[in-house]
């Protein structure tokens, strides 16, 4: 089966140089794929069948309805909150400067809330299926309901998610009203991304000294975004969003960090597993046409390897920017988000920001233990590992890999080593 080809809303210019400016759409209704026909296993089908069964209830509010109960019984810290003031919403109508949607997440699950919205919004990633989406109605009732919402993928399955249902941060250039202004174009934004083009139409707390972004900006009469004291380096956002209408008055700069590497990860990992799944079944479908025995053949490998070092590229951030100030937020997700981690006997742990002159101390992503990692198909998480072992053994020392020291991979080793399970033997070696 051929795939389509689509072109991706203007990414960042290391995700051209890495080969991503382009993602071929995966048909979600393949047979080894069955998107909307499989069953689904996510956190928020997961609490929907708490609710069914009466373990659980939800809270309401007057003020945010469903909000802080979903957030504590999907375990999504109040801190994690960003808000982005862009129309890129299905609400968008009621999405503006003085009204932004706020955004709060975990490592598997994003939930969206709009001032007077209809509905919550959710992104939750089933390990195998990838980002199904789902509301839940903001009117009080005895038994809340969340709905799945496929019609998220006319946006959310795009060259800009990898081709899969998937989630993404996009920085725009908005007008007053918070419309994107289309002509000045955009951008995705992960970890390689400069840090001058993320964030248009979000607000940004936190420092960055010297470094600017498109963060809190309103575009003027000649439809540009300029940095400045009043848009850069902010530590409140009171005189712009009115504090007491949010769960917290922040906006964390590195909460937006931190969900822009995640969302990138989150596409790759579901895509490669897509690919693997497709590739293998075409696979199966060639060797039985063939009269030939069960096997991998060249070219399925060939497509599978291709496809998986762009996910190792990632998870070992080849090609991030580099931080030339240091970062600094002031909602508490950094501390709170380092505190999650599992750690070494050394009380190391991939979850450990640096913030001076790069995202985290050890650059190798915590999506690692994610149960989207682990559900990969065994033939691309043997490759992942066996490219990983290149890599942090010292074996592969190619260009790509320059942002790690020799101390950073020994480091990383020696934390996967006490605290991945799973490992192959040869990870001990």
């Amino acid at each position: 089966m051929r795939l389509r080809k689509f072109a991706t809303f203007a990414l960042p210019a290391a995700a051209i140089a890495a080969g991503l400016s382009s993602s071929w759409i995966v048909p979600a209704d393949h047979d080894a794929i069955q998107y909307s026909k499989g069953a689904v296993d996510d956190p928020v089908s997961r609490l929907q069948k708490r609710l069914d069964s009466g373990a659980v209830k939800l809270k309401y509010e007057d003020e945010f309805g469903y909000l802080r109960s979903v957030l504590k019984e999907l375990q999504i810290p109040q801190s994690s909150q960003v808000l982005v003031f862009s129309k890129t919403s299905f609400q968008a109508p009621k999405i503006g400067p003085r009204t932004p949607r706020a955004l709060y997440f975990r490592d598997n699950v994003t939930v969206g809330f709009v001032r007077t919205g209809d509905v919550l919004e959710f992104a939750a990633l089933d390990p195998t299926q990838g980002v199904v989406f789902y509301t839940l109605d903001q009117g009080q009732s005895s038994k809340p309901h969340f709905d799945r919402r496929d019609v998220c993928l006319q946006c959310h399955q795009t060259g800009a998610t990898m081709g899969v249902p998937g989630i993404l941060v996009r920085s725009v250039t908005p007008d007053r009203s918070g419309m994107p202004i289309m002509s000045a174009g955009g951008f995705i934004t992960d970890h390689r991304s400069p840090l001058k083009d993320r964030w248009g139409g979000w607000y940004v707390e936190g420092t960055s000294g010297s470094q600017t972004h498109m963060g809190n900006a309103i575009a003027g009469g000649d439809e540009k975004l300029a940095a400045s004291e009043d848009t850069v380096n902010l530590t409140s956002l009171n005189h712009l969003v009115d504090a007491a209408a949010y769960l917290t008055p922040h906006s964390d700069i590195v909460s937006l960090m931190t969900l822009e590497h995640q969302t990138q990860m989150t596409n790759l990992m579901i895509r490669v597993g897509w690919e693997a799944r497709i590739a293998m079944f075409e696979n199966d479908a060639i060797n039985k046409s063939l009269g030939e025995p069960p096997g991998v053949r060249e070219a399925t490998q060939h497509r599978i390897d291709t496809a998986t070092e762009d996910l190792v590229e990632y998870m070992l951030f080849s090609g991030e920017t580099k931080l030339t100030d240091p970062i600094k937020g002031f909602s508490g997700f950094a501390e709170e988000f380092q505190k999650s981690g599992v750690r070494d006997p050394k009380g190391r742990s991939l979850r450990d920001y640096d913030l001076h002159t790069r995202m985290f101390r050890y650059p190798c992503s915590y999506m690692i233990y994610s149960e989207a990692f682990d559900s990969m198909p065994a033939v691309v998480k043997d490759r992942v590992y066996h490219r990983l072992w290149d890599v942090l053994s010292g074996k592969d020392t190619s260009p790509k890999f320059a942002n790690l020291s020799g101390e950073d991979r020994k480091a990383i080793l020696e934390i996967l080593r006490a605290t991945k399970k799973g490992l192959p033997d040869y990870f001990a070696g």
